[in-house]
């Protein structure tokens, strides 16, 4: 277990694999922690070092009460990185994770080489649906949330073939601390991107699921777009997190990604 004390909240980590080797770093989603990438460490290259992290209020790290802004969390994951000494690397970021890869990228060029925006947007959602949503949390907690979500993120085959897996992950959206869950889905309702993503240059890729229904493949491709030279992928039957449901073939998109970018 990796703690760090950082913009005065203690962030949770994992350094693992090659420490000499290039770095890719993973920030996960809304309701999720550092272990959504579990299923995928031993599927990519050896010769990496891979760093995950919970995003403030979330898992282990700090979750402080009040609503958040996305620069705090853009400004966690450059504190981090700035205190493990990474420099160059590639940020992999899903859903809200994806939002502070592009608001990373935007604000500190030394820091990200390439980044992979999955499953997510330079805006997701409407200010008045997170605040509807966060009203149903205030009200009932997060399972207030839970069949939806859960419809949400992984496709209805998964869902039925799973059941063992699928408590799992609804253990892990109920037990995320609620301060932290509003606070993030504050941050996400103020969060429009566009006018600063379009400005980007850096090599990306955007991955989408078939099935997903928080960040549809369109909202996907529509933020892609505003980067010249952006790859899309969809992985169908497939929703919000991919990377559960189809590891080996997350694995094998973001290697050869790696592999183009001369990152393995």
């Amino acid at each position: 277990m990796k703690m760090a004390k950082l913009n005065g909240i203690t962030v949770h980590y994992t350094d693992q694999g090659n420490p000499d080797g290039a770095t890719v770093v993973f920030s996960n989603s809304l309701g999720t922690d550092l272990r959504l990438w579990d299923q995928l460490m031993p599927l990519l290259p050896k010769s990496l070092r891979l760093i995950r992290y919970d995003t403030r209020g979330h898992g282990l790290t700090s979750a402080p009460d009040g609503d958040y802004f996305m620069g705090d969390l853009v400004a966690d994951a450059a504190a981090l990185l700035d205190h493990l000494k990474v420099k160059d690397c590639v940020f992999v970021g899903l859903s809200i994770g994806g939002m502070i890869a592009q608001g990373l990228a935007a604000e500190r060029m030394d820091l990200v080489r390439a980044m992979v925006l999955s499953n997510t947007s330079a805006k997701i959602g409407t200010t008045a649906m997170w605040q509807d949503r966060m009203e149903d949390v205030h009200k009932g907690g997060i399972e207030a949330l839970e069949a939806a979500t859960l419809e949400r993120w992984l496709s209805a085959r998964w869902r039925r073939e799973n059941p063992s897996a699928l408590a799992g992950w609804r253990h892990m959206l109920c037990r995320t601390p609620v301060a932290g869950y509003l606070g993030c889905s504050a941050a996400i309702s103020e969060t429009d991107l566009f006018e600063s993503t379009a400005r980007l240059t850096l090599p990306t890729l955007a991955i989408a699921g078939s099935e997903d229904g928080s960040t549809p493949p369109d909202l996907v491709r529509e933020t892609a777009d505003l980067i010249k030279g952006s790859k899309f992928q969809l992985i169908r039957g497939a929703g919000h997190l991919p990377c559960v449901e189809q590891p080996e073939e997350y694995a094998a998109i973001l290697t050869t990604f790696l592999a183009a970018q001369a990152h393995v």
